[in-house]
This record gives C-alpha cells, sequence and structure tokens, in this order.
C-alpha cells in the first residue's frame, strides 16, 4: 500500500515509518525536519521537506492522489511545547491537519488515521473510556479534541477516518528520541544523577504505551479491512496505568536499583486512568511491551551510546525556544 505519514520525522513517525517500510509499504514521508535528518537510509520512502500549512496545495492534491491512506502525525508535540505559542499549535494540530484530511478527502484516499491523544480527558476522578466526555486542559489537548471531531465530520463509506487516542507514550526512538516522556526521563534521571525528580505527590494517574506499540497499532488499522470508519480507539492497555510515583518505582525495580527520589514543584492537574477494551475487541490489538522492557530497552541505548540524555534535540519545548531564538518560526 502506498501511505502518506506526516510528521514522519519525530518520534512516534520515525519508528512507525520505518516499520511500515519493513511491512513492504511504499511511503511518502512529509515533515519539516526540524530535528534533523531523521529519516536517512531508508530505501522505499519518499521524502519531502515541507509544512502541512503552506504546501503547495496543487502539489499536495497531486501527493494525495497517489496515495491509499494517510496516517497524519504532524502536529507540535505534547501540552509545554502546545502553550509556546497557542495559535500556532492551533494552526498546526488542528487546521494543518484538517487541511490534509479535506484535501485527502477530494483526491479520492481510503483512509485517514488521525494519532490524537488521551490527554483530552484532562482530570478525572473515574475511568475513562470513548464515550466519556473530554476535559482538554491545555491548548495542546483542546486542537486533539478539535482536529477529532472536525475530521470524523468528513467520514463516509469512501473515505474511512479513524482516530487513535494515544496513551503516553514511551520507549526507543533512536532516530528522534525525547526525554521529555514520563519513562524515558525517569531512565535517563537515574542513568545520569542516579536519582529522578518527581512532582510533588506523583500521585497523578496516567495510561503508557510503548511506541513500537502505537506503530504496530496504526498499521493494524492501516490494514484491516473491517469497517471502523468513524471510529475512535484509545491506544493502550488497561494494566498500564499508573500513578506517576508507580511508575517510578517499576523502573527502579526492572533495573534493580535503590528506589531515589527528589520531589520537587507543585503537583500536576491532569489526572486521568483509561479503559482499552474497545481496541482489544475489535482490533484485536495488545501491547508487547510494558514499562519495565521499555525503561531497560532506553537505559541499555543510553550506556550503548545510541542516544543521549542530555541532548536538547530531545526535550522538545528546549528545542522549539532554540528555534525560535535562532529566528526560525514554528
Amino acid at each position: 500500500m502506498r501511505v502518506l505519514v506526516t510528521g514522519a520525522g519525530g518520534y512516534i513517525g520515525t519508528v512507525l515509518t520505518e516499520m511500515l517500510e519493513n511491512k513492504g509499504h511504499s511511503i511518502v514521508a512529509i515533515d519539516r525536519f526540524l530535528f534533523g535528518d531523521t529519516l536517512s537510509g531508508l530505501d522505499n520512502v519518499t521524502i519531502l521537506n515541507g509544512d502541512i500549512r503552506t504546501y503547495e496545495r496543487r502539489e499536495l492534491e497531486k501527493i494525495l492522489s497517489d496515495v491509499e491512506a494517510v496516517i497524519d502525525l504532524a502536529a507540535l508535540s505534547n501540552d509545554p511545547s502546545g502553550e509556546l505559542n497557542p495559535i500556532n499549535t492551533i494552526s498546526i494540530n488542528h487546521l494543518g491537519r484538517f487541511r490534509v484530511a479535506s484535501l485527502a478527502k477530494q483526491a479520492g484516499v481510503q483512509k485517514y488515521i488521525l494519532p490524537s491523544s488521551c490527554s483530552i480527558y484532562g482530570f478525572n476522578d473515574e475511568y475513562v473510556n470513548e464515550k466519556s466526555k473530554p476535559n482538554p486542559l491545555t491548548t495542546y489537548a483542546k486542537a486533539n479534541l478539535m482536529i477529532e471531531e472536525d475530521s470524523l465530520a468528513l467520514n463516509s463509506a469512501d473515505f474511512n477516518v479513524i482516530v487513535f487516542r494515544l496513551a503516553t507514550v514511551y520507549g526507543l526512538s533512536p532516530r528522534r528520541m525525547r526525554f521529555d516522556l514520563v519513562v524515558n526521563d525517569i531512565v535517563g534521571q537515574i542513568f545520569t544523577k542516579g536519582f529522578t525528580t518527581l512532582t510533588t505527590g506523583g500521585t497523578q494517574w496516567r495510561p503508557f504505551v510503548h511506541v513500537k506499540d502505537v506503530s504496530r497499532a496504526l498499521a493494524i488499522a492501516l490494514e484491516s479491512d473491517k469497517d471502523i470508519g468513524g471510529e475512535i480507539f484509545n491506544l493502550g492497555s488497561n494494566d498500564q496505568n499508573y500513578q506517576i510515583k508507580d511508575v517510578a518505582r517499576k523502573i527502579f525495580e526492572t533495573l534493580r536499583l535503590e528506589e531515589r527520589f527528589v520531589w520537587v514543584g507543585s503537583p500536576d492537574n491532569r489526572s486521568y486512568r483509561v479503559k482499552f477494551d474497545k481496541i482489544s475487541k475489535i482490533l484485536n490489538f495488545q501491547p508487547e511491551y510494558d514499562v519495565g522492557e521499555g525503561a531497560k530497552e532506553v537505559m541499555n541505548a543510553l550506556k550503548q551510546g545510541i542516544i543521549k540524555y542530555g541532548d536538547d534535540r530531545t526535550i522538545t519545548v528546549k528545542w522549539y525556544k532554540h528555534l525560535m531564538e535562532q529566528g526560525i518560526s514554528l
């Protein structure tokens, strides 16, 4: 299958693109590559440098007319980055992706797959599922909810829109590593300092999922012949809902190290536990990784020098600030 992946040069995008290539798909990869040349060496991938908001319309229409599916990952990533410039966040994460979705439908694309985020649940005392009322607390989460609603409105018999609300992602992405994600950051701190800092209390809940499992679930939806157009799936697993303090304890236990915490800052207002029964039942999806395995994988990569903790490129908001100081517009 020929597939357009936007945001292909990112943390998830690089893992997904390589996985799809290995599965025999032909990929058109669009990204601004603000974090460097992260897709080099892939054979069956056409790499295009561009912004989904401003990509020349006729050229984008031509690209879309030659693909069967779109996986639309292009976005300013995570809640802190979304607050750097809320207008930019909305323009990319909502309006830019809606432009891609709209043109994809006009071009006759069969599937539009939208990776969104469980952050749209914001704060909830009870377990939430796909039918629960969203409670987005940040610009990033609000933009995700807006593009969900607008893209799903385009769903039809010949244009299947499928939305995935991703749990908090972790794990090794060697081409574009991120250490601003909970599990990865805890491992990086332990590797460099022997301890980890946790936001005061550490009682906030999050669901977690490995980056390879995210990519595998997206590939399942891409290749599925099931009628899943118009559906929303939480992407993760019931047994990987953790309080942050328990994630840290599990990582120390897995790495066979003494627990060492330093409590910092104010409590995080975002807290949610998520049910993932729907994706298990309909797509027969179960993660292959857990938090402990992901932590060991990241620690081994740090020890081997494959990735480096402390590189500004691995902290999204810090790198965005650096680019802005250089006069590069997000």
